[in-house]
């Protein structure tokens, strides 16, 4: 789908913030932080704990959205001796701030992660930590978590360590910037090697069956002159960097089954009837999809920017569902998944890389640490792994609950007052048990809201809307007070 914006009148954007803010509360979202928290963050700030290994000349640099301050990870790439290459990544090591049981410690696992509204970011760690001491701001010094991963010419894992060291961030960049300076010829050897890293990761991804959907996701950002509501969809560069990102993750996971005690990221295999009924909606949509062609080589044929293909892609997050956390312990009785793999990854996966935005990687960052040391698993640590997946699962839910929350606000703002125009919009979705209602995806603005229809509608009946298609529909309903944009086909 086109990515269009709308910009709300700078008057609007008051009242919008205004509502923000009673949706914070009415989320019991808390912005203020206890003062044992912030004085606790003061003196960790001041007297961190520091590693003995100095890779303070190591040239890393960091790879994130423009404006961004709380910054995890910094990589170095090189090639290595004999061939392939090797890739330094540093992550924040938040664990050196961070004092078990204390105050930041008690806090953290009431947020359990960062939470993001268009006009205000409430984070997991008060600003002296996630956005200052602990964060990988260039030209400060840091203790960080460092990974040495090796890489044959093909991309393929050699060896993996870790240890901790103190490191300084010597360039901060953009996805932008990054794609830039690869598409126009003009990339150093650093941001070649990143995007020849990453597209090798790419392949390897391919080579193990694993996929990544590429569907444009709607984004809310305040400007001078107000909001922007619209589509995005990841570019090359945030491609490579989530590679990095994700060889870290698999290396970590791999770190942890080996010793028998982590924290993995999981996702199920989707059941048979999932796919059967993904072959039904590609047959309704033309997309064609082969008997021997696998699932994820199909979606890395399709286009986003094609209506139709964006439909089915939306169709696809369906597989996606059930993602979630396993500890494991098995000296203590608590025993590893028998099937480890990430389903999308097709390889066993864990979250460890953005420990100043998410309570889990913290935990998963310990463990690794005192297992690549050959020491033991710190008790802090240990002891909390049982209750971390239960923690995760229902911060995870509060973010979808704020994101959904923020946007249908936004598209409820944005549309009031127009009910009754028509509209262009695509189906993305339709109710398997009312043909005649589903969702629908606006070219402009870019709203994607709920299309109501026949309660009584068959699923050949004349109002069934057509999965995949163009249609007209029109503005029955956009409250901002209750967050609901409504419509129906014309």
């Amino acid at each position: 789908m086109p990515r269009r914006k709308l910009r709300v009148k700078a008057a609007d954007s008051a009242r919008i913030n205004a509502e923000l803010a009673e949706l914070r509360a009415s989320l019991e979202v808390h912005t203020e932080w206890p003062e044992p928290v912030l004085a606790e963050a003061e003196e960790a700030a001041e007297r961190p704990r520091l590693p003995e290994y100095d890779a303070t000349d190591l040239p890393l640099f960091t790879v994130d959205p423009p404006g961004s301050r709380d910054l995890d990870q910094a990589m170095h790439l090189t090639h290595r001796p004999g061939g392939g290459y090797r890739v330094y990544y540093a992550i924040a090591d938040v664990a050196a701030f961070v004092r078990p049981g204390g105050a930041i410690d008690a806090e953290a696992r009431r947020r359990v992660e960062t939470l993001y509204f268009p006009d205000h970011r409430v984070p997991l760690h008060p600003a002296r930590i996630s956005e200052d001491a602990a964060s990988l701001l260039p030209g400060e010094p840091r203790p960080a978590l460092l990974w040495q991963l090796d890489l044959d010419a093909d991309g393929a894992v050699l060896l993996a360590d870790l240890r901790r060291a103190l490191v300084r961030s010597h360039r901060r960049l953009d996805y932008a910037a990054v794609e830039r300076a690869v598409e126009l010829g003009g990339a150093d050897e650093q941001l070649a090697l990143l995007a020849a890293v990453g597209r090798l990761r790419e392949e390897q991804e391919r080579a193990r069956g694993g996929v990544s959907l590429p569907v444009p996701e709607q984004e809310v950002e305040e400007t001078l002159h107000g909001y922007v509501l619209g589509y995005r969809a990841a570019g090359p560069a945030d491609g490579w960097n989530a590679q990095i990102s994700l060889l870290t993750g698999m290396a970590a996971a791999e770190l942890m089954l080996d010793a028998g005690v982590g924290l993995l990221r999981t996702l199920p295999a989707a059941p048979a009837a999932a796919y059967e009924r993904l072959r039904r909606i590609a047959a309704a949509l033309d997309v064609d999809w082969p008997q021997a062609l696998p699932y994820p080589e199909l979606v890395r044929s399709l286009d986003p920017d094609t209506p139709l293909d964006a439909a089915f892609l939306n169709a696809c997050t369906g597989l996606l569902r059930g993602a979630g956390y396993r500890a494991f312990d098995e000296a203590r009785g608590l025993p590893a998944p028998a099937d480890p793999a990430h389903a999308a990854l097709a390889a066993p996966y864990a979250h460890c890389t953005a420990p100043l935005r998410r309570l889990g990687d913290r935990f998963a960052q310990e463990v690794c640490a005192a297992v690549a040391a050959g020491e033991e698993v710190p008790d802090w640590a240990r002891e909390a792994l049982p209750e971390v997946p239960g923690l995760m699962a229902t911060g995870d839910r509060r973010a979808a609950e704020v994101e959904r929350a923020c946007v249908d606000l936004v598209e409820a703002e944005l549309l009031t007052g127009r009910e009754g125009e028509d509209f262009t919009a695509v189906v993305v979705d339709v109710d398997g048990k009312r043909p005649g209602s589903g969702t629908v995806q606006l070219r402009e603005p870019a709203v994607r809201a709920r299309c109501d229809g026949p309660a009584d509608a068959g699923a050949a009946a004349p109002g069934a809307l057509p999965l995949g298609g163009l249609v007209r529909v029109r503005l029955t309903r956009a409250d901002p007070a209750t967050r609901t944009v409504r419509f129906a086909a014309v």
